[in-house]
């Protein structure tokens, strides 16, 4: 049967069983490439029909298709669906019961399902790995890794189970992989291809670009004092408060701590809001409890941190607003991307106030294990092992001892936080310092000598200066995002390195409301540049005096040119004029900041 062929066979089963006229841009080029049993990696924005990609093709291929997805009720939520549409399926995750679970390794034995969801943890099982590679009369012939980015130590969800996978694949015979994410730079790309052993894959993009996201900054003040810090937190309650009041429909609320997700739950409810709330530290139970009630739409807010969203398909999400700055362009799109997937218009508002930095920059202080601790790590393994003694009566031998198991090295290193401890066993395994078995369980190198694999650490530890160099360069990106007076689209879309036409997207609220930008003359030295810009401006400035002294913090004094109730632009002695919003700007002769009301346009600097 040619290849043309099978499409018109899964049209016809595309109409007939999911009700679906035809197929969108870019589904049929990632459907050809696994019907041709081609490795393939795909970009796909958030409601663009990613589930279709693996769904449609695994009714017509002749063995089974493993669904790997990171998240339970990502899984469960794409099964409910398939069900509903009379399409048998597997899940097999730690929610399911011990007797379900039999029944549905015995009817993945006897051949009779097709699709099969399963986490990374339960596709690291050496049993379950086992029934895959020779126990069941139908074989695998499809892996499908859901939200691939997951896999990369440079994406923004890095889960370190992710990285058992290309194993599990080769053991398994080495069927096609499906690789889907919504998200990825170059950088990402190609960390994913490495990290799945993709072998020369299709790589279809289908572009990042929603036209129905209508994107905006709301800037809510800042400053160092207390007292600038209360007025700050009052302004960004009454806006979010105005903004809530303002955007119809249901809505999440991102906000960066379990602290804030309380906080502002709290005070929403006691506005008369109906609002629902997740974090990761709510017990299961009340998480599926308040998760169902906004999918229900019992509660038409939910206020979240990112552990809220991964999958969570409710497509009238009218609005996302994030409270404060995510860590990076990536989440900030991943999270704005839940809303508006039935394709009507959505509004996506950031309440921008430069110090929430500070919350992200802490994140990242202690994201990632330096030397030292890696270097704990690995003494911890090497001394439970018995491979340092070992060494010392045979320093040629290598590692021979009894592995140890990460329950048993996790109660050894209990200073040390689980996070930065499977980072710091992903990279001595990615390095071949530490080896781990089928049964998880890990030991030093074989055929290498402790001391020799002990000295090689620190180079390899190298790698987490460049992650977080990279972390810190992204931050910096997602804050001239929410400062730059350019097209918010363009700039993302410029961050993703996508070749597009797109050079104004006509919703944002900088093509909506333009801010003003001065032309540069012609003379480009520094001190011309500022003149030519002074003599342009007003000789008076409302509650701004031309020429008069102004202070701002990192930047120093300088002299105000020209001013709005919300911007404050200031001739700096460097020869630059930079534009802040106006609670940033302090008089000289006051030591308190001017009280002016702040508006959504947008500060930025001008160089």
């Amino acid at each position: 049967m040619t290849l043309d062929t099978r499409l018109r066979d899964l049209r016809r089963t595309m109409r007939e069983r999911f009700g679906i006229g035809r197929l969108r841009g870019g589904q049929e080029a990632i459907i050809r490439s696994v019907l041709a049993r081609r490795d393939t990696l795909a970009t796909m924005p958030s409601g663009a029909g990613k589930s279709l990609c693996y769904q449609l093709p695994a009714l017509h291929l002749n063995g089974v298709t493993l669904v790997v997805s990171p998240l339970i009720s990502l899984m469960k939520d794409q099964a409910d669906k398939l069900h509903a549409l009379g399409i048998d399926c597997l899940l097999l995750n730690s929610t399911v019961k011990r007797k379900d679970e039999q029944s549905a390794l015995q009817a993945l034995r006897d051949g009779r399902t097709r699709i099969v969801f399963v986490t990374p943890e339960r596709l690291a099982q050496p049993a379950f790995v086992d029934v895959l590679a020779g126990g069941t009369r139908v074989p695998v012939e499809l892996v499908v890794v859901d939200e691939a980015h997951c896999v990369s130590k440079w994406g923004h969800d890095f889960r370190p189970a992710f990285l058992d996978i290309a194993h599990a694949v080769d053991t398994i015979g080495g069927p096609p992989v499906l690789a889907l994410t919504a998200t990825a730079t170059p950088e990402v790309v190609d960390d994913i291809v490495h990290a799945l052993r993709l072998r020369d894959p299709t790589i279809v993009r289908t572009g990042t670009y929603r036209p129905n996201l209508h994107y905006r900054v709301v800037h809510t003040g800042g400053g160092h004092g207390r007292r600038e810090a209360a007025r700050a937190l009052e302004l960004k309650q009454q806006r979010l408060l105005d903004l809530i009041g303002e955007l119809r429909g249901a809505g999440i609320v991102y906000v960066a701590t379990v602290r804030d997700v309380q906080r502002v739950w709290a005070w929403l409810a006691a506005s008369g809001e109906s609002v629902a709330r997740y974090h990761g530290r709510m017990p299961a139970r009340e998480r599926r409890d308040e998760q169902d009630r906004f999918m229900n739409g019992d509660a038409r807010l939910i206020v979240a941190t990112n552990a809220f969203g991964m999958g969570i398909d409710k497509p009238d999400v009218r609005f996302v607003i994030h409270y404060q700055i995510p860590g990076n362009l990536d989440a900030y799109y991943q999270e704005t991307g839940r809303a508006g997937r039935d394709g009507e218009a959505a509004d996506c508002v950031l309440l921008f106030d430069l110090n929430d930095r500070r919350i992200q920059q802490f994140f990242l202080a202690g994201k990632y294990p330096d030397a030292a601790l890696v270097l704990q790590v690995f003494d911890a393994i090497a001394a439970a092992t018995g491979d340092a003694q070992q060494e010392a009566a045979s320093p040629s031998a290598g590692s021979a001892r009894t592995p140890l198991t990460g329950k048993a090295l996790a109660e050894k290193l209990t200073d040390v936080p689980s996070g930065k401890l499977d980072v710091a066993l992903a990279m001595l395994i990615d390095a071949r310092i530490v080896q781990r078995d089928r049964q998880h369980r890990y030991r030093l190198r074989k055929g290498a000598a402790p001391t020799q694999l002990r000295d090689a650490i620190p180079a390899a530890a190298e790698q987490f200066q460049q992650m977080r160099e990279r972390d810190r360069k992204a931050l910096q990106q997602m804050i001239d995002y929410a400062q730059s007076g350019r097209c918010r689209w363009r700039m993302m879309l410029e961050y993703y390195e996508e070749d597009t036409k797109i050079e104004r997207c006509g919703t944002c609220d900088n093509c909506v409301h333009p801010p003003h930008v001065e032309p540069l003359p012609e003379v480009h030295s520094p001190a011309a540049i500022a003149r030519r810009r002074a003599e342009r401006v007003a000789e008076q400035t409302r509650g701004w005096s031309r020429g008069e002294k102004a202070r701002v913090a990192r930047f120093g004094v300088g002299e105000v040119v020209m001013a709005t109730d919300e911007q404050v632009a200031i001739l700096f002695p460097d020869g630059n004029v930079r534009t802040f919003v106006a609670d940033r700007v302090r008089h000289v002769r006051d030591a308190e900041p001017r009280n002016r009301n702040v508006g959504s346009t947008s500060a930025r600097e001008d160089t």
